[in-house]
């Protein structure tokens, strides 16, 4: 089922005055491009374990061989999919959110009424994966980074939209705030 929509197709805006409610756009994690080594690491190590176990020369043992492999998956495939799968974007209509961190999360946004210009910056990777890194600056916080954003241009609409129209409910808000005596 969707939405009503008005004329132009944006959704209904709620009446001047009431608050709006804080509905989810997007949540997404960084281009999982990042995790190909890993990936392949996992598949070779399988594969010489795979090979080497029972086939030692004389002097090792097979304890010695899965250790080898279980340090080696730990380091080069468990510890970056954790770090890509700590970092999450969320994207609201009131806010954008990054969350990073495995144990102490940390978490920055930023507001969509406040306004902020929106900079995409995509090298030739990225753009073969339809990636690319956002900065968001309102000129008086430090800049809020997306990086490796899948869909980047889907996003960077997506983000404009909502400041724009955040920015008219604040501006119509603000008049009928100033002037409650008008029948309109």
């Amino acid at each position: 089922m969707t939405q009503p929509v008005t004329l132009g197709g944006r959704p209904m805006m709620p009446p001047p005055g009431a608050p709006a409610e804080e509905l989810l756009i997007a949540r997404f994690r960084s281009h999982a491009r990042r995790l190909f080594w890993s990936a392949l690491l996992l598949i070779a190590v399988a594969g010489a374990t795979g090979f080497f176990y029972g086939n030692l020369p004389a002097g090792f043992e097979n304890w010695m061989l899965i250790a080898a492999a279980a340090a080696l998956v730990l380091f080069g495939v468990l510890m970056p999919f954790l770090v890509w799968a700590s970092r999450s974007y969320v994207v609201t209509t009131r806010r954008v959110v990054v969350r990073e961190g495995m144990g102490a999360r940390r978490s920055r946004e930023m507001s969509h009424v406040r306004g902020y210009s929106i900079g995409v910056r995509r090298g030739i990777v990225q753009r073969m994966w339809g990636a690319g890194t956002i900065t968001l600056s309102n000129g008086v916080d430090t800049p809020l980074r997306l990086a490796n954003v899948p869909n980047v241009t889907l996003v960077h609409e997506a983000l404009a939209d909502q400041i724009e129209v955040n920015q008219i409910l604040a501006h119509r808000d603000a008049q009928s705030m100033s002037d409650p005596d008008s029948d309109h």
